[in-house]
């Protein structure tokens, strides 16, 4: 055997089992539902920030991809909220456009109606004197 260092030496071993706690505490945050960031991962799984950046960017750009992922989603999210807000605030534009027209219609009408109420009412008392001619069949 060579004086080098042999693929199963302690170093490799030890690089590779923290390699999985990485793993395995990006998959623990995530299904804990708890918020994944390379901070978060490295407190989990006992290590540096600096030492996932630096000798384990494989694992950093995953963490990353995750957190981009998250945040797309509630981006996502957010603007469907705001579609369907937006597409309800103009039905219900449209529907005060429509009760106001129709207040309209019926203020105009109730006036008409007032005014033709005040005028049978002053008939009915003698004070105002209908010009309506009779018809040939009420002769």
């Amino acid at each position: 055997m060579s004086p080098s260092v042999p693929n199963g030496s302690a170093a490799t071993r030890s690089r590779q089992l923290t390699e999985k706690r990485l793993r395995e505490a990006i998959d623990q945050l995530q299904n804990s539902g708890d918020k994944v960031s390379i901070s978060a991962v490295a407190k989990a799984a006992e290590v540096t920030p600096a030492l996932i950046h630096n000798t384990y960017p494989d694992i950093a750009e995953r963490i990353r991809g995750v957190v981009g992922k998250s945040t797309r989603l509630q981006r996502d999210a957010k603007h469907e909220a705001l579609v369907k807000e937006r597409e309800r605030n103009r039905e219900l534009r449209a529907e005060v456009e429509r009760l106001r027209l129709d207040a309209a219609k019926l203020a105009s009408i109730n006036l008409t109606l007032l005014s033709k109420l005040a005028v049978y009412e002053e008939t009915g008392n003698g004070k105002v004197v209908s010009f309506a001619t009779p018809t040939i069949a009420s002769r």
